[in-house]
């Protein structure tokens, strides 16, 4: 279905407010922790599946004033939006948990290594053609995850930074599938509002009974746990998630996953501001070569979409 292609400024604006909004998110799932008092790693499932669950019931009372325009025909599209919420399930709660394994800083900035696996995946699905610079992108990028991965004293809290930081690759790897298959259902006719609706809704349906499998109950914690999801489902998701949904309907996902990267940028930053967590020096260094890398690739890409 064509769309009409909105204004560079209104795109740029709309990505600059969902990057901000996400940064948030690591700063929003550790003050939900340290409010509940809980040290078991599967309560990250609980703060996964209330955001996913809240940001749904929210979405609900505009899906059912527009339900009549929703192609309920289009399984192609439909099929589409609920393969996006399976992976955005999987995403969370790989993320969510590499928080309690290692640093803000390793976590945010190895999950926002998304544009590596955008580019992998649009040159092999998709037969794209990697430009040199592109692959030297993706060379220095793999290197600065490799020397985060392999920093064992990211700081007194990280409990085990190689676990954290293998959770936090897998949670990227699952946001470039949500992504991908976000612009296709799009491009298949769902409009953002019905597909960020189908997309949350399935992911908080995977997400609602793992926690309860791993013996972890959603009740029973201090009242302002509860403010901490709900700021969840409100800033980081429908504000920032529906913000790139909107916009990888217009532009390319390359574009797109590069406004990411400020991401980790902001996360660091109010890790440092509110929890004085100071990143060492080789997770400085790993994070600074992976930002360059991805860098050098999403402009590559960029480029080549371009002309």
């Amino acid at each position: 279905m064509a769309t009409t292609k909105p204004p560079t400024w209104q795109i740029s604006s709309i990505l600059t407010v969902g990057m901000m909004a996400i940064a948030t998110a690591a700063i929003f799932i550790r003050c939900a922790v340290n409010t509940a008092g809980v040290s078991h790693p599967s309560f990250s499932l609980v703060i996964a599946a209330s955001r996913m669950s809240l940001a749904a019931l929210l979405l609900t009372p505009q899906f059912w004033l527009n339900q009549s325009s929703i192609p309920w025909h289009n399984h192609r599209a439909i099929a589409y939006a609920v393969g996006a919420g399976i992976t955005l399930a999987i995403h969370f709660a790989a993320w969510v948990t590499s928080l309690s394994y290692t640093s803000i800083a390793a976590s945010t900035v190895l999950v926002t290594t998304t544009p590596i696996w955008t580019t992998l995946t649009c040159r092999v699905y998709f037969k794209e053609a990697m430009s040199n610079w592109s692959i030297l992108g993706l060379a220095i990028a793999c290197s600065g995850s490799l020397r985060i991965a392999t920093d064992h004293m990211q700081t007194a809290s990280a409990a085990d930074p190689m676990l954290g930081n293998s959770l936090a690759l897998i949670g990227a790897v699952m946001a470039t599938a949500y992504l991908l298959l976000g612009r296709c259902a799009q491009q298949n006719g769902l409009a953002t509002s019905h597909y960020s609706l189908l997309a949350y809704s399935t992911a908080a349906i995977v997400l609602l009974p793992l926690p309860l499998l791993n013996g972890v109950s959603y009740f029973g914690y201090a009242p302002m746990t509860y403010g901490w999801f709900i700021l969840l489902a409100i800033v980081p998701q429908l504000i920032g998630h529906t913000s790139f949904n909107w916009a990888i309907r217009h532009v390319s996902p390359s574009l797109v996953t590069l406004t990411i990267l400020a991401e980790p940028i902001g996360a660091s930053w109010l890790g440092y501001l509110i929890f004085q967590e100071i990143p060492t020096t080789q997770t400085l260094q790993g994070s600074g070569m992976i930002l360059s890398g991805i860098t050098i690739a999403s402009l590559s890409a960029a480029k080549t979409t371009s002309e």
